[in-house]
């Protein structure tokens, strides 16, 4: 027989639990739409609800069934809607890209068609609420990412050199798996000594930053550090070319960036929607020195640490 004082104790416990594990679950960077959705930065997807009541002009046995589709209505609108509000980058919004191109529009539209159901549930006055959910990557993120990607020369302090030739390795051209390029003596970078970084983690949070499907990071005369001249777009569109968290740990044990990242902090937030981040001209020139030995930037392993 289970007296009040274990009754208690296992109260407290589920309640330590349940605070124990309510911080893990609420570190995924969401944006809320309105009312019409949310945007999951975080795990790339895309949810709204959408509700449909029974239609009393039809038999009992249909009306179950006409307020799901009615649901599905509503949800598909709704999640248009929250497409329309998510960034596409620090100056453009999806909305802003649909209204100057009817082709971009008609093309989302039917994307945004493919949406998956997520949930189904049954209300006591016979109405249904459907979750529907749909991924950033993939086949919205090819359509409204800009198609020119490249061109951008990364500035490294000196010239690395291709270690089979010996002649100095073109600028930009991402180093094959491998492949560990060699220095002139005594012209080595600081950041290629002892040190080989898998990927890149921005700190921006207390910047508010606001997060968008191509953000950049600048250095303080705005010049383009990271961004569509150093992706390539494959890979943006397959993993998107930001990954966003709230935690340091959180980033560090990411996919994307592990095992060993380089963590710069941001100095200040850039652009209309506020979605492109601003560092030192050091940490920019630490970057690229970088990412001249690793391809990290080329595949898109960068996150941003954002409120």
């Amino acid at each position: 027989m289970i007296n009040r004082r274990t009754t208690g104790l296992v109260t407290a416990f589920l309640i330590f639990i349940t605070i124990g594990i309510a911080p893990a679950q609420t570190q995924d960077v969401v944006q809320q739409i309105g009312n019409a959705g949310a945007v999951d930065w975080t795990n790339q997807m895309i949810t709204s609800t959408g509700i449909g009541a029974p239609n009393p002009n039809v038999p009992p046995a249909a009306q179950r069934a006409g307020a799901i589709e009615a649901a599905k209505r509503v949800a598909l609108r709704n999640l248009l809607e929250t497409v329309r509000g998510m960034a596409l980058n620090s100056d453009v919004t999806v909305e802003n890209a649909m209204t100057t191109n009817d082709v971009i529009r008609t093309r989302i539209q039917g994307v945004v068609k493919n949406f998956t159901v997520k949930d189904i549930r049954y209300m006591s006055d016979g109405s249904v609420e459907v979750d529907v959910t749909m991924p950033i990557s993939g086949a919205f993120a090819d359509l409204i990412l800009p198609q020119q990607f490249g061109g951008g020369r990364l500035m490294v302090s000196s010239q690395p050199l291709c270690p089979t030739c010996g002649q100095p390795w073109p600028k930009g051209k991402p180093v094959p798996p491998g492949v560990k390029l060699i220095y002139p003596k005594g012209q080595q970078p600081q950041a290629a000594q002892n040190i080989t970084y898998t990927g890149l983690i921005v700190d921006a949070r207390g910047l508010h930053v606001r997060p968008a499907m191509a953000p950049r990071v600048l250095d303080e005369s705005g010049q383009e550090i990271y961004g569509s001249k150093y992706v390539s777009r494959d890979y943006a569109v397959q993993i998107g070319m930001v990954g966003y968290a709230k935690e340091l740990n959180q980033a560090r044990n990411s996919d994307r960036v592990k095992n060993n990242p380089l963590v710069i902090k941001a100095v200040k937030v850039s652009g209309p929607n506020m979605s492109d981040v601003v560092i030192t001209n050091a940490d920019a020139q630490l970057i690229h020195s970088s990412a001249s030995t690793m391809n990290f930037l080329d595949h898109c392993r960068v996150m941003f640490l954002v409120d």
